[in-house]
Formats: structure tokens, C-alpha cells, sequence
């Protein structure tokens, strides 16, 4: 068996010379990527770390993390990012449902997070944005070469957890086949090569930063220009280095705000992608009309890696994620019985392939509920197929919310709000948003005339991460419902629509 994820992707490059990353403090070569893992991954084997092992990690964006996950995977380990965002009060069901041997987290939250770390028996290490930390003195104390620990194809690299809309938050499991066949498949339907730069402005708690662009980057032997967070005018500073960038909405939407960007600033950039959350057709539309290109947006999932993707060469139809990748099986299915529909009927996206994960760690009963017993994934996402092919995405079964690329579970924050005095009842919707695609609206029904929408921020701010907190409370007298007396949301995302247009 191989170390399948590492050898296929992180392999020493053949000019070991070449610069991978680009950063703000200067440049990382291939040769200094590939030592640092190995000090890592020698460092965590020191520490107890087996195969199988997850290494939880929430911490700040740098060189030093992004060569922690590769490190995790080279020592055999499973890799836990954990958005940045999260509260101590999250981060205590993601521990404690992992049970990572070794908890990763920044100097300012260690205090909160030792508890925690304690109660599950993890090694709790630090790691800070300038990449100081007790997590890299002991990795410098440590050298390579570091042979990977052999780990096989379906054996799991990662767990990521993803909201729902009912129920607990449930960890996708990912294999080395699922992250290698992707970045694979990707090297190839986007044309990404070693001479490929890549602005890269994502975080790396997430599936499009970390998996869908480092992945593919070192895959191919390509660069990074490796930045922190996303401002237009950093983007235009670093842009002419570049040849590819990759985004949400939000990045463009900025950028088309910004005087500086135009098209003879993006002249040279061969291909901008976007994804994680709906990219609305006015900004595709002005994106190409500012700069003569298309932006290419795709379609993905935490637990699928990605599945979709407008074409390179060809047609990128404004509101549309284009066409399954090749080796990804999608058909539009009855959302009830799951029979294949005709073009033009919406229906429940569902797929099958290498790309799609393996299930829900600890929760074999979720992981039935969403597989056909034919093995097709029911994704949740509706959509309608066209008669040439091009996939649009309409609306989810549920009501789950995307807002800026992050999945938020309208219960969570419902449930936070119906405990605030005064407070009968609520509702959390998704609105449209044009930087964030979707923003997150709490309508509330008041049993104290007195309540303030900013009694009502406060009281969420130190229990929610900062994505998931609404960005208007919306006072009513009373939620619409059905005859059965569940609420429609549906009719409230209608009413409130253009509540930020």
C-alpha cells in the first residue's frame, strides 16, 4: 500500500528549486515545503500520533498550517480543519466527536480550549499566525527525511464537518482516492500546469482553499501566491504574478467595485474560478463585460469534493455550474423516490464517484439516510438540467444557508435566539446578498414589545461564529405557516428577497 494522497500530490517536486508558495515575507521552494512537512510529520509521530489519528486544528492561515495538513496525511494521520470562526462552545462538540490525539489551536485560545483537550485525553499544541507556537518549536526540534507512513486509497485523509438543517453537525469522511482523483480530475478539465500561478486568498479550513486549490496546485508542480485573506487592493497588487485565481462571489463582486480593476489589469490571467456559494448571473455577466473574460464557476460539496464545472474551452453560461467532471456520475432525481427525471424537470441532485466521500464519521444511520441503494449520494441540492447539459442549481430541500462560502444551519442560530427573554419564536433564513450570496436573516416574533434587534446581536455574539450571525433581525407579528403549522420559509425568503439589493 502506498501513502496514496501524499505520493500522488505533495511528492517532492523534480525542481525541488522552484518556488511553491509566494508570500507576503518572501519565497518557500518546493525543497523547504517538503523539509518543513517532514519535520511536522516527524514531530507528530514523537507525539503519539498513529495511523488514523485525526489532528484537529483551528488556527490562523499560514505556510506553517498548510504544511501541518500535508504532514498530517505523510504521517498517516486524518487532517480536522475547523473554521476559524467557531466558538469554544462549538469547537467542544467537534472535539469531542473526533477525538483527535492532537488539538491544534492559537496561543489566545489555548486557555479556553485546554478543558476541552483534557476531557478527551489530546495533546493540545499552539500554533499563531506569525507560525509561533509550541506546535513549531517542536516541530523544529525534529528533522527529516521523513518516509510517509504507507496508508491505502480508502483510507480516510480527512474529516471535514458540514451544517445541516436538522440534527448535529456530521463529520464527511474523505479518502486518499477521493482527494487525489479530484485533483487529478481537475489538473485536466482546467488546464493547470507547472507554469500555473494561482492567487490564493481563500481560507484553508475549507474545502475549496485547502483541497480544490492546494491540492491541485502541488499536484501539477505550480505556484501559490499564498496571502492571508481576501482585499481587492491586495489582489490587484499581487494579480500581475499571477495567472489563475481562484474565489467566491464576494471576491469578485469587490473586485468589480474597485477602480483599479480592469481589463487591461486582468489581460494576462488565463482563467478566474468561482464556487462555494451561488455566483449570481449580474456579476458574471459584468465581470465579462469589465474584462472580456468569463469567470468559470463550478459546483461542490464538502462531502463530494467537486462534481460540476462550466468548460475551459466553451460556453460558460451565466447562472449555470455547468457539466458533471468526467469519472462523476449526476443524475436529477425525484427528491421522494429518487427516479431519474427528464431535462427541464427540477429535481435532487445525485452522484456517485471516486470524488464522493465515504460517509459521516460516527453516524452510520445519517450515512444511510443519504446514499440510494444504488450508491448514488443524495446531495440535497435541487436543480434542472437542460437540454444541452448545463446543470443549474435552484434551491435546496432543506434550508440550509450558504453565506460566503460557509454553511450555516438555520436551527443552531433559531435555537440561540428562542432562548433570548423576550423572544417568543424565530425563524433563520437565507436571503439574497450580492457579496455573500446568501445573508443570513433572522425573522422574530417578540413577546416583549421592548426587544431590540441589538439585544438580540448581542446576545449572539459570543455564542456564534461571526458567518452565522444574521445580518438583520427582522421584527413580525407572527410566522407564516401552513395547515399543518410549519413555517414557510419559503414565503419568508420571498417576502424579504430584496431586503439588500
Amino acid at each position: 500500500m502506498t501513502n496514496h494522497l501524499y505520493d500522488g500530490v505533495f511528492a517532492p517536486h523534480a525542481d525541488s528549486s522552484k518556488t511553491f508558495l509566494h508570500t507576503a515575507d518572501g519565497e518557500i521552494s518546493y525543497a523547504a515545503f517538503t523539509a518543513l512537512t517532514d519535520r511536522i510529520a516527524a514531530m507528530l509521530v514523537a507525539e503519539g500520533l498513529a495511523p488514523g489519528d485525526r489532528v484537529a486544528v483551528q488556527a490562523d492561515k499560514s505556510v506553517l498550517l498548510f504544511a501541518l495538513y500535508a504532514a498530517t496525511v505523510k504521517a498517516g494521520g486524518v487532517y480536522l480543519p475547523l473554521n476559524t470562526g467557531y466558538t469554544p462552545a462549538e469547537l467542544e462538540y467537534f472535539l469531542g466527536d473526533a477525538k483527535p490525539r492532537i488539538v491544534v489551536t492559537s496561543t489566545a485560545a489555548a486557555a479556553a480550549i485546554t478543558p476541552i483537550a483534557a476531557r478527551i485525553g489530546a495533546r493540545l499544541m499552539t500554533l499563531d499566525a506569525d507560525e509561533s507556537g509550541s506546535l513549531s518549536e517542536a516541530a523544529m526540534r525534529h528533522d527529516g527525511p521523513f518516509d510517509a507512513v504507507p496508508r491505502g486509497s480508502e483510507d480516510l485523509a480527512a474529516i471535514l464537518y458540514t451544517s445541516g438543517t436538522t440534527g448535529r453537525s456530521k463529520g464527511a469522511k474523505l479518502c486518499h482516492r477521493n482527494l487525489r482523483s479530484n485533483a487529478e480530475v481537475l489538473r485536466e478539465a482546467w488546464q493547470f500546469s507547472t507554469d500555473d500561478t494561482l492567487l490564493h486568498m481563500l481560507p484553508i479550513y475549507h474545502t475549496h482553499g485547502l483541497f480544490v486549490a492546494g491540492n491541485l496546485l502541488a499536484l501539477v508542480g505550480g505556484s501559490m501566491i499564498f496571502l492571508p485573506k481576501f482585499s481587492a487592493d491586495t489582489a490587484l497588487e499581487w494579480m500581475p504574478k499571477a495567472t489563475t485565481m481562484m474565489g467566491v462571489p464576494t471576491f469578485y463582486t469587490r473586485l468589480l467595485d474597485h477602480e483599479g480593476f480592469t481589463a487591461a489589469t486582468s489581460a494576462h490571467m488565463r482563467l478566474f474560478i468561482s464556487g462555494s456559494a451561488p455566483l449570481l448571473a449580474e456579476t458574471h455577466r459584468q465581470f465579462e463585460e469589465t474584462t472580456g473574460k468569463a469567470i468559470l464557476e463550478r459546483y461542490g460539496m464538502t462531502e463530494t469534493n467537486m462534481c460540476t464545472s462550466n468548460p475551459f474551452d466553451g460556453d460558460r453560461r451565466a447562472g449555470t455550474v455547468g457539466f458533471p467532471l468526467p469519472g462523476v456520475d449526476l443524475r436529477i432525481a425525484d427528491a421522494g423516490t429518487g427516479a431519474p427525471l427528464e431535462d427541464g424537470e427540477i429535481g435532487i441532485i445525485e452522484l456517485k464517484g471516486d470524488n464522493v466521500f465515504l460517509g459521516y464519521w460516527e453516524m452510520p444511520e445519517k450515512t444511510a439516510e443519504s446514499f440510494r441503494d444504488d450508491g448514488f449520494f443524495i446531495t440535497g441540492d435541487m436543480a434542472v438540467r437542460d437540454s444541452d447539459g448545463y446543470v443549474t442549481i435552484v434551491g435546496r430541500d432543506k434550508d440550509l444557508i450558504i453565506s460566503g462560502g460557509l454553511n450555516v444551519y438555520p436551527k443552531e442560530v433559531e435555537g440561540m435566539i428562542d432562548d433570548i427573554d423576550g423572544v417568543l419564536e424565530s425563524a433563520v433564513i437565507g436571503v439574497p446578498h450580492r457579496d455573500f450570496g446568501e445573508a443570513v436573516v433572522a425573522v422574530v416574533v417578540r413577546d416583549d414589545a421592548g426587544l431590540a434587534a441589538a439585544t438580540v446581536e448581542a446576545a449572539l455574539a459570543s455564542q456564534l461564529a461571526k458567518f452565522k450571525q444574521p445580518k438583520a433581525i427582522l421584527f413580525t407579528e407572527a410566522l407564516p405557516r401552513n395547515s399543518m403549522g410549519k413555517v414557510q420559509k419559503a414565503e419568508l425568503r420571498k417576502a424579504h428577497a430584496g431586503l439588500f439589493s
